[in-house]
C-alpha cells in the first residue's frame, strides 16, 4: 500500500474530530504508547512513550529521549496539526418539520466552508453522543456508514441566474433533507427530531431517551481516491488538515531522537479559532510539557530553559496554484502539487515562520535531501491563519509554519498531490530525528 492510499484509509477512519482522536489513540497504543490521564499523577521516564487526551478530540503524545534527564538536558521537538475541518453542526433540537411531509435537519456552519460544495452530495452524520448509563454520563462515538441526508439544489428553471452568482442562505438552503415522514403526509410536530435521535441511538447502541446531548456533524460520503494518468493526485474530504495529522503522526511514531523529547500534537477547533479548552490556544500543550518536565525532575527554571532550546513545526496545508487562476498567487512565492512540503510566511504574522525558523527547517530538509517550497500570499490579498502562533501563547518556542500543497481548501472534497504524502513524512521525520541545539535566536547546531 502506498502512503497516499494509507492516507485515504486514515481519512475514512476519521469522519469527525472525535474519531480522529480515537484513530490516533489506536495507532499510538498499537505502537506501545502509554495513556496518561490528565486527572491522574504522571510517572514519566527517559526512554518512555506516552500520550494524553483532552475532550476526546485533541491528543498530545511524546517520546522521552534516553538522555533527557538532569538539569540542562531537556528540550522539545514539536509538531502540531488539527483534527477538525469545516462542516455543518447539527443543533441540539435537530429536526425541522415541514414543509409538507418533508423532514430536514437544523444545522449551523462550523468553520469557513465553501457552501456550494455541500449540495447534492450523499451525507452521513458523525460525532459523539452523551448518554445516561445509570448514575453515569458517558460518551459514545457514532458515524453512519450509509447516507442519511442530502442538501438538494433548487432546479435551474426556478433560479435562472444561478450560474451568474450563487449565495445560498445557511438558514434556508443548507438545511439537509432527512426524511419524508410516512406516506400519509405531514407528521406530528417534533417527529423529525425524534426520528433523527432514534437513528443516532441505534448507531450508539442505546435507547434514544438516554441521549442527553450530542456533538454531531455532517460528513461528505463521497469516496476518497487516488487518480490521474500517473496516479499523481489524491482527493478526499478533510485533507485540510488530516493530511498533516497523518503525515506528522507517521513521522512521529517511526522516528528516534535520544537527546530530545519529541512531541506530536493534534488539536481540535482550529477552524473556529482554537479558543477552547482543547484548542491550540488552550493550556493543553503547556500543561503537558510542564507535567512531563516535572515528572522527569526538572524545575520551573529547567522548563523555561528547555522552551528556549525547543522548536515547533506547525503543520497545516497550503494553497497550491489553481490551474484556472494562477493570477491569484504571488509570482515568486507560490507552491505546486507534488513539489514537496511548503514553508509559509506572512508579514502580518498569521504564520509563525521567521528567518531563524525558516533557515533551521530548510537546513534540516536540505541535509535530508527532501524537496521544499515557499509560500506567501499575494500582497493585495488577505490570507488565512493557523495554529502555530496560537499554541505559542502558552508555550513560547521557535516555530515554523509548513503544510502540504492542496487545491480547493475548505471544500467538502479537496485535492492534493500523491507524492507530497511521502515528501511530508520524510520532511517531518527529518525534523524529529535532528539533534537540534539552539543558541538563542542567532545560531543553531544540527547533528
Amino acid at each position: 500500500m502506498t502512503s497516499a492510499e494509507e492516507l485515504l484509509e486514515f481519512v475514512q477512519a476519521c469522519p469527525s474530530m472525535f474519531h480522529t482522536a480515537a484513530e490516533i489513540r489506536r495507532r499510538l497504543e498499537e505502537a506501545g504508547f502509554a495513556f496518561l490521564s490528565e486527572s491522574d499523577p504522571w510517572d514519566v521516564r527517559p526512554g518512555g512513550c506516552y500520550y494524553t487526551v483532552r475532550n476526546n478530540s485533541s491528543v498530545v503524545a511524546f517520546k522521552v529521549g534516553a538522555h533527557c534527564s538532569g538539569p540542562g538536558n531537556l528540550r522539545f521537538m514539536l509538531e502540531a496539526s488539527h483534527s477538525d475541518a469545516p462542516t455543518f453542526k447539527i443543533k441540539a433540537v435537530p429536526g425541522i418539520d415541514g414543509p409538507e411531509n418533508y423532514g430536514r435537519l437544523s444545522v449551523e456552519a462550523y468553520g469557513g466552508a465553501i457552501d456550494y460544495t455541500w449540495f447534492d452530495r450523499p451525507l452521513a452524520v458523525a460525532g459523539r453522543v452523551m448518554v445516561r448509563n445509570g448514575s453515569r454520563v458517558e460518551s459514545r462515538l457514532v458515524a453512519t456508514s450509509e447516507p442519511v441526508a442530502l442538501i438538494p439544489s433548487l432546479a435551474l428553471h426556478l433560479q435562472r441566474g444561478v450560474n451568474e452568482g450563487f449565495a445560498p442562505s445557511r438558514a434556508i438552503d443548507l438545511c439537509p433533507l432527512f426524511s419524508q415522514g410516512s406516506a400519509g403526509g405531514q407528521e406530528e410536530q417534533g417527529s423529525v427530531s425524534r426520528a433523527f435521535l432514534e437513528l443516532v441511538a441505534r448507531e450508539a447502541g442505546v435507547d434514544a431517551d438516554r441521549i442527553l446531548g450530542h456533538d454531531l456533524y455532517l460528513v461528505n460520503l463521497q469516496a476518497p481516491c487516488v487518480w490521474g494518468p500517473a496516479r499523481e493526485f489524491v482527493s478526499a474530504p478533510k485533507l485540510d488538515d488530516l493530511m498533516c495529522a497523518f503525515t506528522s503522526l507517521k513521522a512521529f511514531v517511526a522516528s528516534e531522537n535520544a537527546r530530545s523529547v519529541t512531541v506530536f500534537c493534534c488539536f481540535d477547533n482550529e477552524e473556529v479559532g482554537s479558543g477552547t479548552k482543547q484548542g491550540a490556544k488552550s493550556t493543553l500543550l503547556a500543561d503537558t510539557l510542564q507535567r512531563l518536565s516535572a515528572s522527569l525532575g526538572a524545575s520551573a527554571e529547567d522548563y523555561r530553559r528547555a522552551l528556549a532550546k525547543s522548536m515547533l513545526v506547525s503543520c497545516d496545508n497550503a494553497q497550491a496554484v489553481h490551474p484556472a487562476h494562477p493570477e491569484k498567487y504571488d509570482a515568486g512565492n507560490r507552491c505546486l502539487l507534488n513539489g514537496g512540503i511548503v514553508v509559509k510566511e506572512a508579514a502580518n504574522q498569521h504564520y509563525c515562520t521567521d528567518a531563524f525558523s525558516h533557515a533551521v527547517f530548510a537546513a534540516i530538509l536540505d541535509d535530508a535531501g527532501v524537496p521544499r517550497q515557499e509560500f506567501a500570499n499575494r500582497s493585495d490579498m488577505q490570507g488565512g491563519s493557523t495554529l502555530g502562533n496560537l499554541s505559542n501563547i502558552q508555550a513560547s518556542v521557535h516555530a515554523v509554519d509548513v503544510g502540504c500543497p492542496q487545491l480547493a481548501m475548505h471544500s467538502s472534497y479537496e485535492t492534493a498531490g500523491a507524492l507530497d504524502v511521502d515528501f511530508a513524512i520524510r520532511a517531518l521525520s527529518a525534523f524529529y530525528e535532528t539533534d537540534l541545539r539552539i543558541e538563542g535566536a542567532d545560531a543553531a547546531e544540527l547533528a
